[in-house]
């Protein structure tokens, strides 16, 4: 999470413009139960990106954090080996106590191959989506299937990736997160 302040640093803009900007809906933001700005680091790394302004280090060197929601353990284990060392890794062992933490505590992302009792992939996106601390996750889905892909993206997914393909998943994760080799 950044403050507005230190967006403006980033920019060496005044705090006022990083307030217009955030009012203007260039920046991606929410707003503490005080009213103050806060920045999740995908969001600023894209509009950074976006307007030219160079990455500063602080950004650049955090891990981003990524929850990891499985019903089944060896899966999990391979995306385990797979993303470690690039991402700070959330993984619980019940898809619902991770549901319930998420949102306390909101990752940058959250993969999700799991169903949570009635609830599939693309409904519990759907309802990370409507959730206000919640709402600016990166939600890949991590499973087969050309219909779940398509629930999955119509209900908020920023992506999709075949449960076959880890170095896909990493690579999307890369690119949702803004993270350089």
């Amino acid at each position: 999470m950044f403050t507005a302040s230190q967006i403006a640093r980033f920019c060496q803009v005044d705090l006022k413009t990083i307030h217009n900007w955030a009012d203007r809906g260039r920046i991606a933001h929410f707003r503490t139960p005080g009213r103050h700005l806060r920045f999740r680091r995908p969001h600023v790394l894209d509009f950074l990106r976006k307007y030219g302004y160079p990455i500063p280090d602080e950004l650049d060197a955090a891990r981003p954090r990524v929850a990891l929601l499985f019903n089944g353990d060896e899966t999990k284990q391979r995306v385990l080996d797979c993303l470690r060392g690039t991402f700070e890794i959330a993984h619980y062992h019940d898809p619902l106590d991770g549901l319930l933490r998420i949102g306390e505590q909101p990752p940058d992302a959250v993969v999700l191959a799991a169903e949570v009792g009635h609830l599939s992939g693309p409904e519990i996106i759907e309802a990370l989506k409507r959730g206000s601390h919640t709402k600016h996750v990166r939600a890949v889905l991590f499973a087969n299937g050309e219909a779940e892909r398509q629930a999955a993206l119509d209900a908020g997914a920023s992506a999709h990736v075949s449960e076959s393909d880890l170095t896909g998943l990493r690579d999307t994760l890369e690119a949702l997160m803004g993270v350089r080799d």
